[in-house]
C-alpha cells in the first residue's frame, strides 16, 4: 500500500524510514495546513540539547489554508538563524563539509511556498539517502479509498476539494507522524546511532535527517533500513 504523508521540513528519521520501505508514496498538498507540525519544523540537538527550528509562515489566521498556497514570511531571519544553528550543532562532526552546502543553498534559496521548501528538503534528504522511492505530490486532499468523487451532501472539512481515488485504501500518516504524538505503531523509531552530543544528553530519537547524515554520513543511508 502507498503510504499518504504531509510535506515536512527536512523530514525526522523515521519519515526517510518509511520512504525507504516503499516503492511510492504520496505527499498530499490539497490538505489543510496544521501548526506545529513537521509542516514548518525539524529537531536538532546541539551543545544545550534539543532544538526546533520552526519555519515562518505567512497566514491568514481567518481562515483555513490549503498546503498547496501556504506562503512563507522573511519578516524573521529565520534561514539565517537555522543555519547558524545547524553550525554550532553540527560543526565539528567529520561530514559536516559533505553537506553543508547543500543546507545552505536550499535555505538561502527564497522559497515563495512553504511547500517549494519542503518539497526541497525532502528531494535532499532523499539525495543523501539514495533512495529512489517514488513520489506523488497530490495538489488535491487525498481522502478515503472511493470509486467516484465525493457526493454533494458529503460531509467533513474537505469535502468540496476533489479526491484521488484508489482502488485500495493507502496507510495515512498524515495526523499520526507528528513530533507532539508517539509514532504509529506500523512505524517503528529508528536503532540508535553514534550523536555528536550523546555524552551530554544521550541518544535522542526522532530527530531531523539533519542530524543522522551529520553523525553517520554513508553510514545513514543503512541506519534507516536496520531493524
Amino acid at each position: 500500500m502507498d503510504p499518504v504523508l504531509s510535506a515536512f521540513y527536512f523530514g525526522c528519521v523515521e519519515h526517510y524510514r518509511l520512504l525507504a520501505g516503499h516503492p511510492r508514496a504520496i505527499i498530499d498538498i490539497g490538505e489543510h495546513y496544521e501548526r506545529q507540525s513537521y509542516r514548518t519544523r525539524t529537531r536538532i540537538v546541539g551543545p544545550n540539547g534539543v532544538q526546533d527550528l520552526n519555519v515562518r509562515i505567512a497566514r491568514d489566521h481567518c481562515k483555513k489554508m490549503p498546503m498547496r498556497s501556504v506562503e512563507l514570511s522573511y519578516a524573521e531571519t529565520w534561514p539565517e538563524q537555522h543555519l547558524h544553528a545547524i553550525r554550532s550543532a553540527y560543526g565539528k562532526t567529520p561530514w559536516f563539509i559533505h553537506y553543508i552546502d547543500d543546507i545552505e543553498a536550499v535555505l538561502m534559496a527564497r522559497h515563495r511556498l512553504l511547500i517549494e521548501l519542503d518539497l526541497a528538503t525532502m528531494r535532499l534528504g532523499m539525495k543523501w539517502l539514495g533512495l529512489k522511492t517514488e513520489v506523488e505530490v497530490s495538489k488535491e486532499y487525498v481522502g478515503a479509498s472511493r470509486s467516484a468523487p465525493p457526493e454533494a451532501g458529503d460531509a467533513g472539512p474537505d469535502a468540496a476539494l476533489s479526491h484521488l481515488s484508489y482502488s485500495r485504501s493507502p496507510f495515512d500518516f498524515r495526523a499520526a507522524l507528528h513530533p507532539k504524538r508517539p509514532l504509529p505503531p506500523e512505524l517503528k523509531g529508528a536503532p540508535p546511532y553514534p550523536q555528536v552530543f550523546a555524552d551530554r544528553h544521550g541518544f535522542q530519537p526522532r530527530l531531523s535527517v539533519i542530524d543522522l547524515v551529520m553523525n553517520t554520513g554513508p553510514e545513514a543511508a543503512r541506519t534507516i533500513r536496520r531493524p
